[in-house]
């Protein structure tokens, strides 16, 4: 989307534009960004690891089929 040169803060209000949801990996964005306000909800995975990510895809899909506008939540694999 060319978004590469944008910054965290500026990207959140690019793909807030675009996207009602955002999935990453980055546990601490939550504490370096400003979420009030924001429309664009979030969830934050525990794990980088795709091979993990993959056998929690379920517990994701819930979570993002369950989220509300500007909502952030931290899933937590066992």
């Amino acid at each position: 989307m060319g978004w590469s040169e944008i910054d965290n803060g500026r990207l959140l209000s690019a793909a807030e534009l675009e996207f009602d949801a955002m999935i990453t990996t980055d546990q601490s964005i939550r504490h370096q960004q400003n979420f009030a306000g924001r429309r664009l909800a979030m969830i934050i995975l525990p794990t980088t690891s795709w091979k993990k990510i993959q056998i929690h895809q379920r517990e994701i899909l819930s979570a993002t089929n369950n989220l509300h506008p500007g909502e952030i939540v931290e899933l937590k694999f066992m």
